[in-house]
């Protein structure tokens, strides 16, 4: 149950965290954004980032191992690493119809798959 909840908590961080870090892109497309300068955008952007730690926190503290969760601190990166990968794939589809994803990011997909299956192997 740990398990499913961290992995819940990481999808929720790195939602808040894309839109943070990529959200901001589309601004110029919505009025009352559109003239803002940089340092409103990074307060708006911060401001969003901050809800990411409210899921990134508790994922990993209740997801480590030597505070009984099922994983290791390396098993969190790469779990969190690969969600955050689906996250912005899944953001840049919906929101930047303009990108494509490639052959070539398809291959460099399946070799983080691979990263997790050989973290993972005992």
């Amino acid at each position: 149950m740990r398990g499913v909840l961290t992995i819940g908590l990481l999808i929720l961080s790195n939602t808040f965290m894309t839109f943070a870090w990529y959200g901001h892109l589309k601004f110029k497309e919505m009025k009352w954004f559109e003239n803002l300068g940089l340092i409103s955008v990074v307060l708006i952007s911060w401001g969003i980032a901050l809800f990411e730690y409210f899921f990134q926190v508790p994922a990993n503290r209740l997801g480590f191992k030597e505070n009984g969760g099922p994983f290791s601190l390396v098993e969190l990166k790469v779990i969190q690493e690969v969600v955050t990968l689906i996250v912005f794939v899944a953001f840049t589809l919906v929101f930047f119809k303009n990108e494509t994803i490639k052959w070539n990011h398809l291959v460099g997909f399946i070799f983080l798959i691979l990263a997790v299956y050989f973290i993972f192997k005992k």
